[in-house]
């Protein structure tokens, strides 16, 4: 059986999954492309996050890309200007709750961004300056806890206003835009 891949940029506002049972209407996968019949979304990125998504119908390569080999990098719109020894505090780690508990995450990669991505519009806006300043910094991950960066960000002081993934492993969001959808031969993932 040969199997399908998509690469998407998920907009702000929908689900990554097909099927959603609760009452509450929620946009969903399946409203932005004819994708085949079971399709698959290869991790998550929440409703308020955007960026790149990897669907297949293949289980294996679903493992293969969620496993901590592969590295995911987010770019992070933060509340206020964010410094280097914040940035320094998400390198090394830093305590978030998770499913009750305490976790340290593990080191990452962390680096302030000093340009504003040109990722237009978001669908629902941010805020705007009379509310103070805002950064971006890219923050990049091997783990995905559930809303592990915005735990992150928020532990050293500064709050995630937008979340935008734009790598998994070596595959990049590059300059697709909100809500367009690539099917692909394969990922062609690299583990580290």
């Amino acid at each position: 059986m040969s199997h399908q891949h998509f690469i998407i940029h998920k907009p702000y506002g929908y689900l990554s999954q097909f099927v959603y049972e609760l009452k509450r209407k929620k946009r969903l996968l399946g409203e932005l492309y004819p994708f085949p019949e079971g399709t698959m979304a290869i991790g998550r990125l929440d409703e308020d996050s955007e960026g790149l998504l990897l669907l297949t119908t293949d289980g294996m390569m679903s493992e293969i890309v969620r496993s901590k080999k592969v590295e995911k990098e987010y770019y992070v719109q933060v509340d206020g200007v964010i410094h280097q020894e914040a940035v320094e505090q998400l390198q090394k780690g830093v305590e978030i709750g998770f499913n009750g508990k305490k976790y340290i995450t593990k080191p990452c990669k962390a680096f302030l961004i000093h340009e504003v991505p040109a990722f237009g519009y978001r669908g629902k806006k941010i805020r705007d300056e009379r509310h103070g300043p805002t950064s971006w910094v890219s923050i990049t991950i091997n783990e995905g806890k559930f809303r592990q960066v915005r735990k992150m960000t928020a532990c050293v002081g500064f709050p995630t206003l937008r979340l935008v993934r734009v790598r998994v492993g070596n595959v990049r969001l590059n300059d697709l835009q909100a809500g367009e959808v690539i099917e692909v031969a394969d990922f062609q993932i690299e583990n580290k």
